[in-house]
């Protein structure tokens, strides 16, 4: 018994798969407003059985009360589904990161792959890291081969680097040791910035474009961006710790010194710890 209910696909191009989780690994919701955005005016194509992927006491279901009546249950649901993109067909898989059969659950996305003829497997991600709101948002890679990744993506950190593992992580791994070629883009979120972040969807979604040789629709995520690049510079202006504490990140970025794998575990733990506490404040 697999874990995906699939319905007829119809003829497919090419299809590359992006996958998008929430939670870990998402800082800014970046990645699954990124995969939203994909998925504009597409089809379901496959359902997982949510049932035995969630935690529903950790992700309750959406009750609706109208007039003192309960009226409407919506539940987390993690879809496949299929949008045709300049002559090729992406299959986007989004949803909440599942709780449960993680193992099992790459099993049946590289069972699903293989028979949707899936050519490239594309993982979506986003962390928190020391870098600034005023500088274009910094993408690393990952690549199952050298060469995979495009548009001036460049795989990273250097050297060995363990960090706790994403679900995307664990079907990029199955994908790759499956034969099927398996990138990651991950764009990096300023570490002192809570909630969305729509200029790191942004940067994901060109990251996407570039690797697809096409454009890609951005929808109001670019408007979005502006404002909240608007807000935070006031907030910086009136705040000299803040504003002294970009600047510090401004002068690392424009003298191109990378983060150290070090430093980058040191702000995914930070991020880790300081999740649901509200603002995150400069150190």
């Amino acid at each position: 018994m697999t874990l995906f209910r699939l319905s007829d696909p119809g003829d497919l191009i090419e299809p590359i798969a992006v996958a998008a989780f929430d939670g870990w690994v998402d800082a800014g919701s970046a990645a699954t407003a990124a995969a939203a955005q994909l998925a504009e005016g597409s089809d379901v194509i496959a359902t997982f059985e949510g049932d035995l992927l969630f935690d529903y006491r950790a992700r309750r279901p959406t009750l609706e009360i109208v007039d003192g009546r309960p009226s409407l249950l919506t539940w987390p649901e993690l879809t496949l589904r299929r949008v045709r993109i300049a002559e090729q067909d992406l299959l986007i898989l989004a949803g909440p990161e599942p709780d449960y059969r993680w193992r099992e659950l790459a099993s049946d996305a590289v069972d699903l792959a293989h028979r949707l003829g899936v050519v490239e497997w594309i993982s979506l991600g986003a962390i928190p890291a020391a870098v600034p709101h005023t500088r274009p948002i910094p993408v690393m890679g990952t690549e199952s081969s050298p060469g995979s990744l495009r548009g001036g993506v460049q795989p990273g950190p250097a050297g060995v680097l363990r960090v706790p593992s994403a679900a995307s992580s664990v079907i990029d791994h199955a994908m790759s040791t499956s034969g099927i070629t398996a990138v990651g883009y991950y764009a990096q979120v300023p570490h002192y910035v809570s909630g969305p972040y729509p200029p790191a969807a942004v940067a994901l979604l060109r990251a996407v474009g570039r690797h697809l040789d096409t454009d890609v629709a951005v929808g109001s995520l670019e408007e979005e961006a502006r404002q909240l690049r608007s807000s935070l510079d006031a907030a910086a202006a009136l705040d000299e710790q803040t504003r002294t504490y970009v600047e510090r990140l401004e002068a690392m970025v424009d003298e191109a010194r990378l983060p150290s794998g070090d430093e980058l575990i040191s702000d995914i733990e930070r991020f880790l710890r300081d999740r649901g506490t509200g603002r995150r404040q400069p150190d």
